[in-house]
């Protein structure tokens, strides 16, 4: 039976996307290909709300994540983490031999804007970065606010993961001064996973080019400039066509739809389990920064988060347990990508029903 997901990832996967992964293949180096990766570069502009270069990794979100700690600290990094995913920049840091150091708010708290204003005074740091949406706890960052101070620290280069949230909020990288945000296919954008996506700009490409041992698959100065030569839109390793042919489509889907119009959807799926939560459990998270993509619940009623998962996937859902130390301290319901608002409530009544909860 298939059980239809409201994990964090990945995401269920229409029928129509997932026909065009099976796409004959065709040379990548050929035409056909640049005018695929041109098309896919110039839509994902538009769903990052950028003019920066555009970039594909046949890699999950963490592929540009290491990529953009290790190819642009000349310095050393701040790492500010909100939860398990902030976490692993800080970890990414570490095993690349990337001078950092790691500012971590309590969780279920999001990143101070105070904090970040303090931490960057110092001088001490030349990159920044931020998780947009962390998954584990259900808080999504005032990246606005935290725009507003890294523009005063103009050496800085901004980093934002928005691995969980892209294409499920308003993201207004330029606007930010977001230098590399990243996301991947498997969340909000409702792909299969494999595929990360990045916009860089010229300040990020600029500083990693004075960075010596930058690697070499996730060389983001060899992979731009392989991509922006006599705009060819190649690539310096062979990357996942499949994955860009079902890109390329739901890009489509995803601009007919309208981005307010997708924003607004998350929007409304998010105040349902939120209100739901509090009806039956509790938020887990301060209030003021909920995700629009995935709620972390409070399990005060102490169930079995695993038997309600069982009972769930017998009718054919699934759901989350907590992250890490969270485990059935917490349960995470994600409404992201093509889930529709039916289909959520749906969920919902039936842990009702499986729990015996009333009205």
């Amino acid at each position: 039976m298939h059980k239809k997901l409201f994990i964090p990832g990945p995401v269920d996967v229409r029928a129509d996307v997932l026909e065009k992964m099976a796409t004959p293949m065709i040379g990548h180096r050929g035409k056909a290909a640049t005018a695929l990766q041109k098309s896919i570069s110039e839509k994902v502009q538009k769903v990052f709300q950028t003019k920066n270069t555009i970039v594909l990794s046949t890699t999950s979100g963490s592929g540009l994540m290491e990529s953009a700690i290790r190819c642009c600290t000349k310095k050393r990094a701040a790492v500010f983490s909100i939860g398990a995913f902030g976490d692993r920049w800080y970890k990414m840091a570490v095993s690349n031999a990337v001078p950092a150091d790691k500012f971590r708010a309590e969780d279920g708290k999001a990143t101070d804007p105070a904090e970040v204003d303090k931490v960057l005074a110092t001088g001490n740091y030349d990159l920044l970065t931020i998780t947009h949406n962390e998954t584990s706890v259900g808080i999504q960052n005032p990246v606005e606010e935290i725009a507003k101070v890294v523009k005063k620290y103009p050496d800085v280069v901004f980093c934002m993961d928005t691995v969980s949230s892209m294409g499920g909020t308003n993201i207004p990288v330029d606007e930010l001064g977001v230098d590399f945000c990243i996301t991947s296919t498997q969340k909000c954008l409702g792909l299969p996973p494999g595929m990360s996506i990045a916009s860089v700009s010229e300040k990020a490409y600029e500083r990693a080019k004075t960075v010596e041992h930058r690697g070499l698959y996730l060389d983001i100065v060899e992979i731009m400039d392989k991509v922006r030569v006599d705009d060819k839109y190649q690539y310096p390793s062979t990357p996942s066509l499949s994955h860009m042919f079902a890109l390329d489509y739901q890009l489509d889907c995803i601009l007919k739809e309208g981005l307010e119009n997708r924003w607004a959807r998350h929007t409304e799926m998010a105040k349902v389990v939120r209100e739901w939560a509090k009806k039956y459990f509790a938020l887990f998270s301060d209030e003021r920064y909920l995700s629009n993509t995935l709620t972390t619940i409070t399990n005060t009623r102490g169930i079995s988060v695993a038997d309600l998962n069982k009972a769930l996937g017998e009718r054919g859902y699934e759901i989350s347990n907590g992250y890490g130390s969270l485990k059935e301290k917490t349960f995470r319901i994600a409404h992201m990508a093509d889930t529709d608002m039916d289909t959520l409530k749906a969920l919902l009544h039936e842990i009702e029903d499986i729990l015996g909860l009333e009205a």
